[in-house]
């Protein structure tokens, strides 16, 4: 499946003299769209040879990747499992988005406390989940895996070797690792990390087949799922000048990088650079219930 590649005419890009385009893989699916479409493809052809019924995964209250497990599933004929981090969603989901939409698509949640949830990779804690559940499919946090970069490194076509630069978000790694695996020898991939640090390195490496890109870790503004003013600010102009919706998680933080390193002439000129939309709009919603109870401005719907 190609997804197109939508040109960016911007008077700071023409200044720069470099060429900006954005993979709309967020056009792919209506619920189930961008990274989390290509990390499920190959997956659930895997659980349905296994002869699976069910697929179990992990998610936040805001998870992107638990929304697409939950509309994957009804489509394809599974059912949905969501161990979903903190206790006191248990009584409040109703009011979650996210969650409302899960459960909408027949999702089943299986709320536990934070200090469990970090052993959501342990044989014991998955054991207990089968006591529970029966057999299942696993689909880890945020859907990396294998099979997950296997289906990531479709996102990039025979075309789209004219570009330089390939720009991503970053969550868990898997998107941008099958972005390095697909890439071309001329071509360098950059990965915007959501998340605070530069820990992402040693996973990355782990899938990738070559040393051709790199982790700028200068926009997280302040952690995952984090926000402030000017980010909200330059989503909702980015919007209203080319009608391309970002998110405020992973697509509004690098598209902003993306543009301050240009301002800054971090690209020499003419070079062509082509950003990763990773979808991920079902969060909006969520993420304005967030900024209204911080007086913040909102993101246009």
């Amino acid at each position: 499946m190609n997804t197109p590649n939508q040109h960016i005419d911007h008077p700071l890009l023409k200044e720069k003299g470099v060429t900006l385009y954005i993979k709309r893989e967020d056009t792919i699916h209506p619920l189930i769209s961008g990274n989390k479409y290509r990390k499920l493809k190959y997956n659930l052809e895997e659980a349905k040879k296994q002869g699976h019924a069910t697929l179990l995964t992990f998610g936040g209250a805001f998870s992107n990747h638990i929304a697409a497990v939950a509309c994957a599933g009804k489509e394809k004929g599974f059912q949905t499992i969501g161990v979903i981090r903190g206790e006191e969603l248990q009584d409040q989901w109703q009011h979650n988005p996210t969650l409302a939409l899960a459960h909408d698509q027949g999702m089943r949640f299986h709320f536990v406390s934070r200090e469990d949830y970090r052993q959501k990779e342990e044989g014991y804690f998955l054991q207990s989940l089968k006591k529970i559940f029966g057999d299942f499919y696993l689909l880890p946090e945020g859907g990396t895996n294998d099979l997950a970069i296997k289906g990531c490194t479709e996102i990039l076509t025979e075309s789209d070797a004219e570009f330089d630069v390939i720009c991503s978000a970053v969550g868990t790694g898997g998107t941008v690792a099958g972005l390095i695996n697909a890439s071309q020898k001329h071509q360098k991939v950059l990965g915007f990390p959501a998340l605070k640090g530069d820990f992402l390195n040693g996973s990355i490496s782990r899938f990738a087949h070559n040393d051709r890109w790199q982790l700028v870790t200068d926009y997280h503004f302040g952690g995952y799922a984090k926000v402030t003013g000017e980010l909200i600010h330059f989503i909702n102009d980015f919007k209203s000048k080319t009608g391309i919706p970002l998110d405020p998680i992973y697509t509004g933080k690098l598209i902003f990088g993306i543009f301050d390193l240009v301002n800054q002439e971090v690209f020499p000129r003419n070079t062509q650079i082509l950003a990763i939309h990773t979808g991920g709009l079902q969060g909006i919603q969520g993420m304005n219930l967030v900024l209204k109870k911080k007086n913040l401005p909102l993101l246009d719907v």
